[in-house]
Order: C-alpha cells, then sequence, then structure tokens
C-alpha cells in the first residue's frame, strides 16, 4: 500500500500546486485532486529504473517518461493560465519544481509488476468515472492532455441558448403551450405549423422572415422544444389539458378541437402530404376532429386555398389546424442533399420559407377577424449537419396574427 501512496503523492503535487499558486478568491475551476497521466508516468518510470536491465534502453526510456512527465505539467499548468488569460511569467518554474520533487518521492520506491500497474491504472480510471458521476463539482482525478486537447479544438457556437440580443426584442419562452395560450374562443382559429421553421443564429435573418407580417402582428417570440418531431409538436400545440385519476393513475388528454367541437364550431386538420406519414390517420383522429384532409403531394399554396374555402363560409366558425410541408427535409431540389453546397441549401430553403410566410401573411391580410398563430415544429434535424449548425437547437419561432 506504502508503495501506491507515494506515487499517488507525488502526482497529487504536480496537479494540486500550480492550481493552489495560481489561486484566486472566488474562481470556479474543476480540479481533480491527482493527475492521472502523472500516476502512470511514475508508475512506469519506477519499473524501466529497476527492471530494464540494458543501461541504454533504460536511459533512453526514463528520458522520454521524464521528458513526458514535464511536458504534461508543463500544459497543466498553461490550462490553467489560460482560463484566467494570464502570462507564463514567473509561473514558469513551477514544473520544473513539482516534477523534480515527485521524481524524488518516488525514487526509492520498489516497482510494480507490468500487468498489476495496469491493473491499478483501470481500477484508478473506473473509481474516478465512479466518484465524477455522483461528485461532478470534486472529480477525483484530472486529466491535463485531455484539458488541452479540449482547449486547442475549434469552439462550435453556441447553438442551445439565444442571446441577449434576441431576449431584448422578443418573447422567449420555454412554454410550450403558445395555442391555448392564444387561441380565441369568440371567433375562427387557424393554427399552422411551419416544417422545419427553425430560429436562425442571426437575428437578421429572422427580422428578413417576418416582414411580411408587418401590420398584422399581434405577438412575436421564440420557444423551446423538447422534443425534435413533427408528429409531438402536432400534438403538444394542441393540448388544452392534461389530467390524472386519482384512483387509477391513468392520464387523460383534453385536445382543443374537443374544446371547439363542443362549442359548436367546424373544425379540421390539413396536411399536404399522405396520411400514412407519421400515422396521422391514427392519432389526428384521436385529437377530436370534424374533418382530416390530405393532399398526398399537394404544395402549401394548394393547401392555403383549402383553408380559404373552409374559413370564407361564414355560416358557422371554424377551427383550423394546418402543418405545411414545402420546407420538408430532405429539399426535393436536391438529389444528395448531404453532399450539397450549404448555401445552395440555404438559399432554396429560404425561398420555399419566405413563400409559405408570405402566402400566410396574405390569407391573414383576406381575415383580419380570424385569429393565426403560427410556430416551427423544430429546427430543420433532417439537413446536413453543416446546415443545422445555422439554427439553434430546438428554438422554434412563433408569431400570433390579428
Amino acid at each position: 500500500m506504502k508503495r501506491l501512496l507515494y506515487p499517488l503523492i507525488a502526482s497529487a503535487l504536480i496537479t494540486i500546486v500550480p492550481f493552489l499558486l495560481t489561486f484566486e478568491k472566488g474562481q470556479d475551476i474543476v480540479r481533480g485532486l491527482f493527475g492521472y497521466e502523472y500516476f502512470a508516468l511514475l508508475l512506469f518510470i519506477i519499473l524501466v529504473k529497476n527492471k530494464v536491465s540494458k543501461n541504454f534502453l533504460r536511459i533512453i526510456l526514463l528520458i522520454l517518461l521524464t521528458g513526458t512527465l514535464f511536458i504534461i505539467s508543463w500544459i497543466d499548468l498553461h490550462n490553467l493560465l489560460a482560463i484566467k488569460e494570464w502570462n507564463t511569467s514567473w509561473y514558469g518554474i513551477i514544473p520544473f519544481i513539482t516534477t523534480g520533487l515527485s521524481l524524488a518521492i518516488v525514487s526509492p520506491l520498489k516497482p510494480f509488476k507490468f500487468n498489476t500497474i495496469c491493473f491499478i491504472l483501470f481500477v484508478a480510471l473506473i473509481l474516478h468515472l465512479e466518484t465524477y458521476n455522483r461528485y461532478a463539482a470534486q472529480p477525483l482525478a484530472q486529466f491535463p492532455t485531455i484539458d488541452y486537447l479540449e482547449r486547442i479544438a475549434p469552439k462550435p457556437v453556441q447553438r442551445n441558448d439565444v442571446t441577449e440580443e434576441f431576449r431584448k426584442k422578443y418573447t422567449v419562452t420555454d412554454s410550450v403551450t403558445i395555442t391555448r395560450d392564444f387561441v380565441d374562443t369568440t371567433r375562427n382559429n387557424v393554427i399552422i405549423l411551419v416544417e422545419s421553421w427553425g430560429v436562425p443564429l442571426d437575428i437578421q435573418r429572422f427580422e428578413k422572415q417576418l416582414v411580411v407580417f408587418k401590420g398584422i402582428t399581434n405577438t412575436t417570440g421564440i420557444h423551446n422544444r423538447m422534443y425534435s418531431r413533427t408528429r409531438t409538436a402536432e400534438r403538444e400545440d394542441l393540448i388544452k389539458a392534461i389530467t390524472r385519476d386519482s384512483i387509477t393513475k391513468q392520464k387523460d388528454t383534453l385536445f382543443l378541437p374537443n374544446v371547439f367541437n363542443d362549442l359548436g364550431y367546424q373544425t379540421a386538420f390539413l396536411f399536404g402530404g399522405d396520411s400514412l406519414e407519421h400515422y396521422r390517420f391514427k392519432y389526428i383522429k384521436n385529437i377530436g376532429f370534424n374533418e382530416d384532409i390530405y393532399g398526398n403531394g399537394l404544395n402549401d399554396q394548394t393547401m392555403i386555398s383549402k383553408i380559404n374555402s373552409i374559413i370564407a363560409d361564414s355560416t358557422q366558425k371554424h377551427f383550423v389546424a394546418w402543418t405545411t410541408a414545402d420546407t420538408k427535409f430532405p429539399i426535393t431540389e436536391f438529389q444528395d442533399i448531404y453532399n450539397s453546397n450549404v448555401d445552395s441549401i440555404y438559399s432554396v430553403y429560404t425561398v420555399k420559407l419566405q413563400n409559405t410566410l408570405a402566402q400566410i401573411a396574405e390569407l391573414a391580410h383576406k381575415y383580419p377577424t380570424t385569429r393565426f398563430i403560427i410556430q416551427g415544429d423544430h429546427n430543420p434535424i433532417l439537413s446536413p449537419i453543416e446546415f443545422q449548425k445555422k439554427f439553434y437547437k430546438r428554438w422554434v419561432p412563433y408569431i400570433i396574427l390579428n
């Protein structure tokens, strides 16, 4: 046990000393208690020093292992300094002192067998992973080389949370109750789910998309979806309430079409594709629409004409839900979209999206007493990765007209 304790102490020395010497009050840097790589190198240095019989080979291996130990300690120091944006300055002497002391600590020790060292390192790694899973704020081991590679690797664009610029200009919420919050039981309602309409990282692109709604906009915002699926969005956007029986614990969902059916509305769901997509022919019926209309390949313009003919009937009130299809990926204009130019894809996607939004705006202008609730179902998740990176993850726009 003593033979194992000394390399641990030595590796802890190299790990903790630079951390303490660069410590600032209030800093928040998660740091392991000992360096895993230092620990491994020290064990192998002891092994080579005592077990390799040929002087030349022993010297070469010791130089390589000792040099590696110093290089990693130097890298580790600069990982800490980079976080604080400090220069090397006098801190450069730390790796020389800590590696020298560590080698002095382990020099009198007898070596473990090679297989034993491998087993010790395996157990140490498992212990680290287990403790890190339970206590992430205090990891057991530190991995300087991995930290360095992560530090120098190209940083991906942050896509999980929208910027302050978005938050200042638009309503930003995690709520998925947009439809139920804005439906109006005193007039016609048209609920539109726009396929693959995500929030672009470039706020100016988003603002250009909204220009067509100028003069008829009630509310504009952004909300976060838990699931990036059209089917899930269709269902969650139409939920009025979820209840659970106190005895059986069975969950019951009340959908908005049922509410409007009870109020005497004519309720209809429209989709320009086939009813077999996502098995809509099954679950749309369960949502409670009086009528479901499928186009089997009809474009958005044709489906808007169908909506126009429905709400033109002034003899009764209407509740209409429509899922668009023109911006669905993969876009038909590209035979191999995953190997196509991203700018070309963005150009075609933008034209299709703007055409659909413009047609919706025209319909909303034509029926100023009808409430229109428009949302994206998800960002373009079935598009090439580089194209996806132009959008925030799971964030979709919503806009309320009239």
